[in-house]
């Protein structure tokens, strides 16, 4: 943005609970994959459909006044609230497809290496920012460091079991096996430019008068109707095994609850003070406590070079937020 929005010209002391709150979203989200790992023989379809779903619909619930409140606001942007629903149907599916496929580090780590530069992009088209060398060069690093994580990820607990060349019997389930990693990766990158996208909508919605709970609540409130009637569906259909267990239940529970609810709620209350590109940014945090949950309670391992791609990503993010800071 090229001029100081109402949302950024509160006292500092409210940007900086703004970043906290991010922080402890992203504390929250880092959760995620560790606990949807003891899920394994449910679909990470239904994983991420249950928790987004669930989450959002009680973000609506808590929201209703204030959604009523603007609701004259929210009708006069509906094509918003409903492109920024349709993006948060996206990106759990992807998200946790992506762990399932890719690994739990991996996963993480390359979605939330993608949305910051997403974020940066979509606001460079959007805001009509100017975009300077030391944005390309943090581009170059970002995009360096996912493909290091990518090649150093040496062992995951993805959908098909790993097989390194010399242990395969069969040259075709090591190229499906790797098929599968590649099409994890896709979709990670695909989860971070929706996590971006709704991120940015959320952020436009509050700066055109809307409160913040109403916007974040209309959003997962429709997102989370879709996702529920899809999971309803597809439970009695096809993955009946959501609730089959005391444990499934315990966390998919846990997931909707504390990092979908709870940490959206902490989500929105930081995109009143900061900009979207800012707290994707802060969610660096995620796949810093995702990688170090990966590694001592899921058994995953990554490679030197997959940690060298881990300080690259976090260098391109130091770079791609100074300019930020001059335009807040």
């Amino acid at each position: 943005m090229t001029t100081i929005s109402p949302l950024t010209s509160q006292p500092s002391k409210s940007g900086v609970l703004g970043s906290l709150a991010v922080l402890f979203a992203a504390l929250l989200w880092g959760t995620t994959g560790t606990a949807a790992h003891f899920n394994q023989d449910v679909s990470p379809l239904a994983t991420g459909a249950f928790a987004m779903g669930v989450g959002g619909l009680l973000q609506a619930v808590i929201a209703w006044p204030n959604i009523l409140g603007c609701l004259g606001l929210l009708m006069a942007q509906k094509c918003r609230v409903l492109l920024g629903a349709v993006c948060v149907v996206i990106y759990p599916l992807a998200f946790y497809s992506s762990m399932h496929l890719a690994g739990v580090a991996i996963g993480t780590v390359i979605t939330i290496a993608t949305a910051p530069l997403a974020a940066a992009i979509l606001e460079r088209l959007f805001g009509h920012h100017r975009l300077t060398p030391s944005w390309y060069l943090s581009l170059a690093l970002g995009i360096a460091g996912v493909v290091m994580m990518a090649l150093g990820e040496t062992g995951h607990q993805g959908m098909t079991t790993p097989l390194a060349a010399g242990q395969s019997a069969d040259g075709r389930l090591a190229f499906t096996d790797e098929l599968a990693r590649l099409a994890g990766i896709a979709l990670g990158i695909i989860a971070g430019v929706t996590y971006a996208a709704y991120s940015l909508i959320a952020r436009r919605m509050m700066e055109g008068g809307i409160h913040a709970r109403a916007a974040m609540g209309s959003l997962f409130g429709v997102a989370g109707i879709a996702l529920i009637a899809g999971l309803g569906l597809s439970m009695l259909v096809a993955d009946p095994r959501l609730f089959a267990t005391a444990g499934n239940a315990g966390v998919a529970l846990y997931m909707a609850l504390v990092p979908m609810f709870l940490g959206y709620l902490a989500f929105g209350y930081g995109l009143k003070t900061i900009t979207a590109s800012k707290a994707t940014l802060l969610t660096l945090f995620e796949p810093l406590v995702a990688a170090l949950l990966a590694v001592t309670i899921v058994g995953e391992h990554i490679a030197p070079l997959g940690w060298l791609g881990m300080v690259l990503i976090a260098v391109c993010l130091v770079i791609q937020v100074k300019p930020q800071r001059s335009i807040e």
